[in-house]
């Protein structure tokens, strides 16, 4: 359980990663992303500290993909909550 969880966490960050830097101007899906990824943090942690697993070399990875999860989220919640202001001028004013 531990391997196959690191794997889709690490594929879902891949996927989010490009995905959002592509669609940086979607509210809407920044949010979604987000949120989606405060639920892969929680699973990841819960998977970390709650399921026997061996010393192996994915245990850094994985409590290191948790830790750039959370960031990759606090980005998102910026560009998904933030306000947006456009000031347009024209020339004849």
């Amino acid at each position: 359980m531990f391997n196959t969880i690191f794997w889709i966490l690490a594929i879902w960050f891949v996927v989010n990663v490009i995905w959002m830097w592509f669609q940086l101007d979607n509210q809407t899906l920044q949010k979604t992303f987000a949120w989606i990824n405060v639920c892969a943090v929680f699973i990841g942690f819960w998977v970390y500290y709650g399921v026997t697993h061996d010393a192996s070399m994915l245990n850094g990875w994985f409590v290191a993909l948790n830790w750039i999860n959370i960031v990759l989220a606090t980005i998102q919640f910026y560009f998904g909550y933030r306000i947006v202001t456009t000031h347009h001028t024209h020339p004849a004013n």
